[in-house]
């Protein structure tokens, strides 16, 4: 009996012991979790008085555990100023009205610096079901405040910009009626619909997949392309008139992956009603100052052309008179009167011709663009220019490239270019006094090509005193002249002219080793795509 008794006390030892260092490793193992927690626990009986606090709300508060346990409100980590939201938040804490969601609160640590907290409450239930007090974890959310509140900031003026836009803004996604994002000006013009958007895209020519299709029927257009690229890729400008508005609108549109991963389309519309009238004004008044400029061209040319149509005005009158004479003498046969008369009609056709291609060349006409072929451009202008060149004794030649493709241009304007550029070389010629073997002309029209784009040159270069380095700088200036009765337009027309029909001008001094011979002019005109398609007609022509 004994025996057994000493056996069974063994067994019995053994295994509390067992049970013993299970229990202490469950213990460590429980502290070592409490201990190494970052959210941190308070534990509170019925009467509101603090009975637990882990490591991690010590050190969240710097108050000691003993420094906290035991303690009943108010707290030491209570912000004096929050005391009356505290303990009111404490007593429906004790009472049970808690919030699923927690609450935010303001803590004080112990050096009196103050931190942002979120507080979860939970009964706290003892072993046997019955609740022995409250249960409160507490998380630092100081950095996620921070970081919230600087979204929110740069959300306010990411929303305030888009706001003040003088741009309607507006975003939809692909196929669907729903609008996700318009600013103000767009909700001011269009409403809070996606009817202006979708307007916007359709009368911009924007690929806009139809809304209520049935997508079994209909293929996406953007089916297997990647949404990044396509987003950064795809966008389209264009300039619409909307009557509703009244306005012109400069419309740009490009896709972009929504916050849902929905690709959506962007539209930005912007009023340049003020532009495009400043544009309309501006091209009448360039216009005016074209025709303007042809009037001066003429009125000094005025001396040339009164010249030229002397010549066959009183070639006219010799032949009338000697007719006359002949036939009061009875000494004028028939064969003899019709070719006086032949000669008399030949030159009225002639002095009708020049006053014709005056006419047409001073007119006010409105720009007409279209696929013109340069050598019968190059003949008016030669021929209305040699007028000026021979009274001022100077020689003209020039050369037409053979095959020349047509040019989409306005030839009135081009021979308006070509006549004054002429006529400019002619004075610089007479300015620097040449002598008879020095005063030539000449004009040169080549293809070429200029930063791979096919285009016509046209070069003007005489033999004149050439451009000093203050007069270069200041060369297409308005107004500017260095000729005493110069209005100082003439270039300054040119080089609009120029440019208006996407073309570039220069001009450049010509050496003999340093000395200055004489100056050229340029210009160019693009050869289109629809000039490309066109058969060209020109033939090589040399005088």
């Amino acid at each position: 009996m004994t025996a057994w008794l000493l056996i069974g006390s063994w067994r019995h030892t053994r295994r509390r012991v067992q049970a013993q260092q299970a229990l202490i490793s469950e213990t460590n193992f429980r502290r070592a979790m409490e201990n190494s927690m970052l959210t941190g626990m308070r534990a509170l009986d019925l009467q509101g008085r603090i009975t637990y606090v882990n490591v991690a709300f010590c050190q969240m508060t710097g108050w000691s555990e003993a420094e906290l346990v035991g303690r009943t409100a108010p707290f030491p980590y209570w912000p004096d100023q929050d005391r009356e939201l505290l303990a009111a938040r404490l007593d429906d804490e004790l009472n049970g009205r808690t919030r699923p969601g927690g609450f935010q609160v303001r803590v004080k640590r112990k050096d009196g610096s103050l931190f942002d907290a979120r507080m979860y409450v939970s009964p706290l239930i003892d072993a046997v079901g019955k609740q022995t007090g409250w249960m409160t974890s507490m998380t630092d959310i100081t950095e996620p405040n921070r970081i919230r509140e600087q979204l929110q900031a740069s959300h306010e003026r990411f929303t305030t910009v888009l706001e003040a836009l003088d741009a309607a803004v507006s975003v939809a996604p692909l196929g669907s009626e729903e609008l996700l994002f318009a600013n103000k000006l767009y909700r001011q013009w269009f409403g809070a619909q996606a009817t202006g958007h979708l307007q916007l895209v359709a009368q911009a020519g924007v690929p806009e997949r139809k809304p209520g299709t049935d997508p079994q029927d209909d293929v996406d257009p953007f089916m297997g392309l990647p949404t990044g690229t396509l987003a950064l890729e795809q966008t389209e400008n264009a300039e619409i008139f909307v009557n509703e508005l009244g306005k012109w609108l400069e419309v740009r549109s490009r896709y972009l992956n929504w916050v849902d991963g929905r690709l959506a389309q962007m539209v930005i519309a912007t009023d340049i009603t003020p532009r495009r009238l400043a544009e309309e004004q501006s091209a009448a008044q360039a216009e005016r100052a074209q025709s303007a400029s042809r009037l001066i061209t003429m009125g000094e040319m005025a001396s040339s052309v009164a010249h030229e149509l002397n010549q066959p005005l009183t070639a006219i009158n010799n032949y009338c008179n000697g007719m006359v004479s002949r036939i009061r003498g009875g000494q004028m046969r028939e064969d003899d009167l019709l070719a006086a008369l032949d000669k008399t009609a030949r030159q009225a056709q002639r002095a009708g011709q020049i006053i014709q291609r005056i006419r047409s060349f001073v007119k006010r006409s409105e720009p007409n663009r279209a696929l013109s072929d340069v050598a019968p451009m190059v003949s008016e202008a030669v021929e209305l220019a040699d007028i000026e060149l021979r009274r001022r004794n100077v020689r003209l030649s020039h050369y037409v490239a053979a095959r020349l493709p047509r040019l989409l241009v306005d030839p009135i304007l081009i021979e308006q270019v070509l006549v004054n550029l002429l006529k400019n070389a002619a004075e610089s010629i007479e300015n620097a006094q040449r002598p008879t073997a020095r005063r030539s002309v000449e004009l040169r029209v080549v293809p070429r090509e200029l930063d791979g784009q096919p285009v016509v040159e046209f070069s003007v270069l005489d033999s004149g005193a050439g451009l000093a380095p203050e007069v270069m700088d200041r060369l297409y200036e308005a107004f500017f002249s260095t000729k005493p009765e110069g209005m100082g337009i003439g270039l300054n027309l040119c080089r609009s002219i120029v440019e208006s029909h996407q073309g570039r001008m220069e001009a450049a001094n010509l050496y003999n080793g340093e000395e200055i011979v004489g100056c050229r002019f340029s210009f160019w005109i693009p050869v289109s795509d629809a000039t490309n398609s066109a058969a060209p007609k020109d033939s090589g022509v040399t005088a």
